[in-house]
């Protein structure tokens, strides 16, 4: 649309120098203006610079892969104007960029193709092109990146002849494999089946029949060529239609030996690997492939595939690509078929004792077993008093501490789209509330003094608990967890908490969650809170007997020393409250001014490097888009699908 205007403007300036008068209707200025906003958007948000003289090289809104727009439909709309020396599509993006070999066909391309609609392959309606000079299209040579180690990708493993007797073999009727009907596949399972709701095997129920034999001859030859060391026992089935996938995850460490191997069968896939460092890979799986993850590709990092209907791809005919470069002038897209995959595993039988013990079930159940026991029945009452009832005394002290919005959450709230609705879970005294004008924010905390604060400055915000927040499922476009999960004190609570904070979620909104680190030194430097200590005294212990909780070791949670450095993950975090900032209504003499009641302890759990982002993956139908370290905080920004 905007270029349409774009192209009328020259028009009416060349008719202008030939004097002849044209009057603009209403239609070309309403084009015009909608050309102004285009151009705005493409610098505001991408950094795309238009200019208002000709060139050689024009940007195409709305003519990008991420609007389903694939090269060779795009090209054969654009060599109608002249001929093409080069088409610029960035992975994701709703634009795209075309040089021509002159400027006057770049003109003809301008004036004559601005407003022409385009069918979205993706979307299965009509887009509309509009198009705008640029001064010039910078390219960059970007070399295809390198597999994650471990993973290894063998071309045509099965033969033609194999795979149709494997895709028919597979009995979707019967009664001898497990069959499992999902929202986003079809799935089977033989030999032992897979539990989706706690992610493992149950290794004493084995499945009548074991493995089937039309894949025995597979699973042998991957044996000899010594891909594999262990002889698999369970195999998943998954069918996948066009535009169904499988969130990222890492396959359970504790259920499964070190070896899966996969096969693609009746089509190609993209699956997309990724390390907790945030990089990425796509990986092509042609048809007919075989997929073998091992060490850090098995252990450490998540793969999975994205819902769509078409893949980026590499546009080389007759070449295999075993994963997708960031050459955007080779980039397409392509349809995807049905696939099915044959996944097979080796149950395990003893610990994992992995080189990854960040991400791994075994060694953090171990873990959890050594550390300080909170006992069920006193959770509630914990929190009550070390959570609850703390922050209710010192929330004007605590208000006056917190007054400075963190830049990478304030980076967050002014990313979202104007008028976006967001709720701030554990709001405290609202400093995120009035950070961006454009968005409607409401927030909740648990505290009535702190949400009395939000009051005196003139933002909305309610009393409730963040296990059960009275606010409507799918209303939302963004949610805010800004230090709240830590204090929950059983990981079923935290996890609770996660899914309240995603139930407000609509299809597409985002949340942002922060909680304190175990890690406080990271990187080889030290967190601002490290950076504060002016003293390095012993950890002391308290004993819990509030709420039930017996007086044992068992219940006794160390009393965190301020600003060093933590030395178990469940502790209690003393805050002292200065006498004026006493609740109302306490009174004490001279000799209590120092007393007890001078120091509160906080209830935290401190969350170790992957914690947060695991209990993320067992949130249904989320999707992970960042995991980060920031000053002393493990944060996560996930997307609901």
């Amino acid at each position: 649309m905007a270029a349409c205007c774009k192209g009328l403007g020259l028009h009416h300036e060349m008719a202008s120098k030939g004097e002849v008068k044209q009057k603009i209707s209403k239609e070309e200025k309403k084009l015009m203006k909608k050309q102004a906003k285009v151009k705005h958007i493409l610098l505001k948000h991408e950094g795309v610079e238009t200019v208002s003289h000709p060139s050689k090289s024009l940007v195409i809104a709305n003519g990008g892969l991420g609007n389903g727009v694939g090269r060779h439909q795009l090209l054969t709309v654009l060599e109608q104007c002249g001929k093409v020396e080069s088409l610029v599509m960035p992975p994701n993006k709703p634009y795209s960029f075309v040089t021509y070999t002159s400027t006057d066909e770049a003109v003809n391309a301008y004036s004559s193709l601005s407003g022409h609609e385009i069918s979205s392959n993706e979307w299965e309606q009509k887009i509309t092109l509009y198009f705008s000079f640029v001064d010039k299209v910078e390219l960059k040579e970007v070399l295809p990146p390198a597999l994650p180690p471990g993973l290894v990708i063998v071309d045509e493993f099965v033969t033609a002849e194999e795979e149709l007797a494997m895709l028919e073999g597979v009995d979707w009727m019967s009664d001898i494999a497990n069959k499992k009907s999902l929202k986003h596949r079809r799935v089977k399972h033989y030999g032992y089946e897979f539990r989706y709701d706690n992610n493992n095997v149950d290794k004493d129920q084995p499945l009548p029949g074991g493995l089937p034999g039309f894949c025995t001859s597979v699973v042998e030859r991957c044996l000899q060529q010594g891909l594999i060391k262990h002889k698999p026992d369970q195999l998943t089935v998954n069918q996948y239609e066009p535009g169904q996938g499988i969130p990222p995850h890492i396959d359970t460490h504790s259920a499964f030996e070190d070896e899966i191997i996969s096969i693609s069968l009746g089509s190609e896939i993209v699956m997309e690997f990724k390390h907790p460092n945030d990089s990425n890979v796509q990986v092509m799986l042609p048809q007919r492939s075989l997929l073998v993850m091992s060490g850090e590709s098995r252990y450490l990092w998540t793969h999975g595939i994205t819902p769509r209907k078409f893949d980026v791809v590499q546009d080389s005919e007759g070449k295999k690509v075993k994963t997708i470069s960031g050459n955007i002038e080779e980039l397409t897209l392509k349809k995807r078929g049905t696939r099915t995959s044959f996944t097979f595993r080796k149950v395990r039988r003893n610990a994992c004792d992995c080189a990854f013990p960040s991400v791994c079930d075994s060694q953090q159940t171990q873990e959890k077993e050594s550390a300080p026991q909170i006992s069920v029945l006193g959770v509630e009452a914990l929190e009550k008093e070390y959570v609850h009832k703390v922050y209710e005394d010192i929330a004007g002290h605590f208000s006056s501490t917190r007054h400075t919005p963190w830049p990478k959450v304030v980076d967050f709230l002014v990313t979202l789209p104007d008028g976006a609705i967001v709720a701030d879970i554990g709001c405290g005294n609202g400093k995120y509330l009035g950070v961006n004008k454009n968005l409607y924010m409401i927030g909740c905390d648990r505290s009535k003094n702190l949400v009395n604060i939000c009051g005196e400055k003139k933002f909305e915000a309610s009393v409730c608990d963040a296990l059960d927040v009275p606010f409507r499922t799918g209303s939302f476009d963004a949610c805010l967890s800004i230090a709240v999960i830590h204090h929950f004190a059983t990981e079923e609570r935290r996890l609770r908490a996660l899914m309240e904070l995603t139930r407000l979620l609509r299809s597409g909104g985002k949340a942002l969650i922060y909680v304190w680190a175990m890690e406080q030194e990271y990187n080889e430097k030290k967190s601002k809170y490290l950076k504060e200590n002016k003293n390095n005294k012993e950890q002391k212990t308290l004993n819990i007997q509030d709420g039930g909780l017996k007086p044992d070791t068992n219940t006794a949670l160390p009393v965190h020393t301020n600003r060093t450095t933590f030395e178990s993950r469940d502790l209690l975090v003393p805050w002292h409250l200065k006498p004026s900032n006493r609740p109302n209504g306490t009174k004490q003499s001279n000799e209590e001014e120092q007393g007890p009641r001078s120091v509160y302890h906080r209830y935290y759990h401190v969350f170790h490097d992957g914690e947060l982002e695991g209990l993320c993956r067992k949130l249904e139908n989320i999707t992970i888009l960042q995991s980060y370290y920031d000053q002393g905080n493990w944060c996560v920004i996930l997307e609901k699908s």
